[in-house]
């Protein structure tokens, strides 16, 4: 018909997954046309939750609650999910299935190094024998030549950096974040040049502080360590995101 508009959308999303059983963070792809109780099953093999004992709760791509997901018949597509939202799981089992991540328990069988160089069928003894990975030797001087040049290369993106600064992060495979420069150099939890920046929003991981050492002081969440190369020192003003308005 004459007229008559027709919206297409991506029939997929990326999406963030978390648990209450694990601080890891990972990513999956769903088809919006499947149900939430297909959703469960297929989010049960993937964080160890079952579908039965599952709430589910939805974040945008900044990290701001948005609702419950609550309806297994509905489809997934009927929920505001975009790329890069987030789906949070809630045990409500007891936590007797965050016993599947508790490991202490377990009788590990552990292998001296010198017993192991002695196996022959093993994939140290094929690497060997293929000249594959760390056991070739020109392969391996190219990657160290590779990471020593890289470093270099992040080293002089620091050097050009100062504390104070207002920053453009660029991670590939997240949103680009605005925020402000508040450390430059090493640190004590990872080789390498890295910059401690405090976002304009709550999308960081830390408040300055990295595994018990403050590197510099911010809110909660609202501080990140980035690879110098991943960030654009410039006039970036900050975003006014309505927090003013009724």
């Amino acid at each position: 018909m004459d007229g008559e508009v027709t919206v297409v959308t991506n029939p997929y999303v990326n999406v963030r997954i978390t648990s209450s059983l694990s601080s890891f963070e990972n990513r999956r792809r769903f088809n919006k046309r499947i149900t939430i109780a297909e959703l469960k099953m297929l989010l049960e093999m993937n964080v160890g939750v079952p579908a039965s004992s599952m709430d589910l709760e939805i974040f945008s791509t900044t990290d701001r609650f948005l609702q419950k997901i609550d309806n297994d018949e509905a489809l997934f597509g009927s929920y505001p999910v975009d790329d890069e939202c987030r789906i949070h799981v809630i045990d409500r089992s007891g936590g007797q299935t965050s016993e599947l991540f508790d490991d202490s328990k377990v009788e590990k069988f552990e292998l001296s190094d010198e017993a192991y160089e002695q196996r022959k069928e093993s994939v140290r003894s094929f690497l060997k024998k293929q000249n594959l990975g760390r056991f070739n030797e020109e392969e391996a001087a190219k990657k160290k030549a590779e990471l020593t040049i890289r470093e270099e290369q992040q080293k002089a993106a620091a050097e050009a950096i100062s504390v104070g600064s207002r920053c453009k992060v660029e991670v590939p495979g997240q949103p680009t974040k605005l925020g402000t420069v508040m450390y430059v150099g090493t640190t004590e939890f990872k080789s390498g040049h890295w910059v401690g920046v405090k976002y304009d929003e709550p999308v960081g991981k830390h408040n300055g502080t990295v595994q018990g050492k403050q590197y510099f002081e911010c809110q909660d969440k609202y501080g990140a360590f980035v690879k110098p190369l991943n960030m654009t020192v410039g006039d970036f003003p900050e975003e006014d995101y309505g927090l003013d308005e009724i």
